[in-house]
């Protein structure tokens, strides 16, 4: 079990031959302070200047008194070799480009959990306006079940990957283009394989 900050603190002083209240002394607080802390759990957090001056002078992790996990700034997202066609459909050769980073605040507003994301290509430009040919869409593999609504999905009919807007009908699905010269269509939902709901447009200006 890992230990509490009063008793990280606590063995960390005693390791380092130093009293608390030399440190409360240090930190400009009343001697009595940090024993107060660790025997009483007065105050219940430290404040963060005091965190560092204490791990600083310990030389132990500031998270052991209790300072927050770091946030990651990116997340490694898988981006697949496969172009969704914004058209008829075109055969998938879904294999590993490379890695790339997404801000994790990205993610985090799209609502995409980090092991759900992979980024795909844009094909064509029967999504257009909403999707050019060579946008990247980030898609959320977690979620595959159509929404009644409708909305931009990619997904698998036999060897052919597409982007559309996908509208449940019961057991038939309507395939929408965005492009008003493509026509709609009515696949049967047993036909279709949904590979993930589009969250994130990344597009290059």
């Amino acid at each position: 079990m890992n230990d509490t900050p009063q008793q990280a603190l606590a063995n960390a002083a005693r390791t380092r031959g130093v009293a608390l209240s030399a440190l409360s002394r240090m930190l400009g607080r009343n001697q009595a302070y940090l024993g107060q802390f660790v025997n009483r759990g007065s105050p219940r957090v430290l404040p963060e200047r005091e965190r560092r001056m204490l791990a600083d002078f310990l030389g132990i992790d500031e998270m052991l008194l209790g300072a927050p996990a770091p946030l990651v700034p990116d997340v490694a997202v898988p981006w697949l070799a496969v172009s969704a066609a914004a058209g008829a459909g075109r055969v998938a050769e879904e294999r590993l480009i490379r890695a790339e980073a997404v801000p994790q605040s990205a993610l985090r507003a799209a609502g995409v959990a980090a092991g759900a994301a992979s980024l795909i290509t844009v094909s064509g430009d029967s999504m257009a306006p909403t999707l050019r040919d060579g946008d990247r869409l980030l898609i959320d593999r977690d979620a595959r079940r159509l929404v009644s609504r409708g909305a931009i999905y990619v997904w698998r009919r036999g060897e052919l990957v597409s982007v559309k807007r996908l509208v449940p009908h019961g057991d038939v699905v309507e395939v929408r283009s965005d492009n008003p010269l493509w026509p709609v269509e009515r696949v049967p939902a047993r036909e279709m394989e949904v590979i993930g709901r589009a969250r994130l447009l990344l597009r290059q200006l």
